[in-house]
């Protein structure tokens, strides 16, 4: 069964965001400012898109979209998050076919894009890795355990 996002879900992002959610009929969206650094961008939550031609009851229909100044980012298929209130920072994830892609938004309008990283480096010995690839493999391997319980 695919992961579908719940009210108590939206209502965790955005404590963890420390902006109020706004819902609207196809999406949740949520507007962050960072004052000190003058970031600001928009996050939005569709939840179970209808996608034409969609293949299987299995396939995550989320999307995540990243508004901020000078670009705009999207995690299709969106198989869960990770919220913490420790980081400030939510990262949603996806996998599909031994890769995983994430997206991590932070409380002061920070925004980071991982993707098509190996699901293999979510498990290495990070020291042994480039350094190139660490940043990636960090981030995304808090999401081990729960891909494992997607399985």
């Amino acid at each position: 069964m695919p992961f579908a996002f719940s009210d108590k879900d939206f209502d965790r992002i955005a404590t963890v965001l420390g902006v109020p959610a706004r819902r609207e009929p196809a999406m949740v969206r949520y507007e962050l400012l960072d004052e000190a650094s003058g970031r600001r961008l928009s996050l939005e939550i569709t939840p179970d898109l209808d996608l034409p031609g969609a293949v299987g009851e299995d396939q995550a229909n989320n999307l995540i979209s990243v508004y901020a100044i000078g670009s705009f980012l999207q995690l299709q298929g969106c198989t869960g998050f990770i919220a913490s209130e420790e980081l400030g920072e939510v990262l949603f994830f996806a996998r599909r076919a031994g890769v995983a892609h994430g997206l991590v938004i932070e409380r002061e309008a920070g925004c980071s894009l991982y993707s098509n990283v190996d699901e293999r480096l979510l498990s290495a010995d990070f020291t042994q890795l480039a350094p190139e690839l660490v940043m990636s493999s960090v981030a995304l391997s808090m999401t081990e355990t729960l891909f494992d319980d997607l399985r």
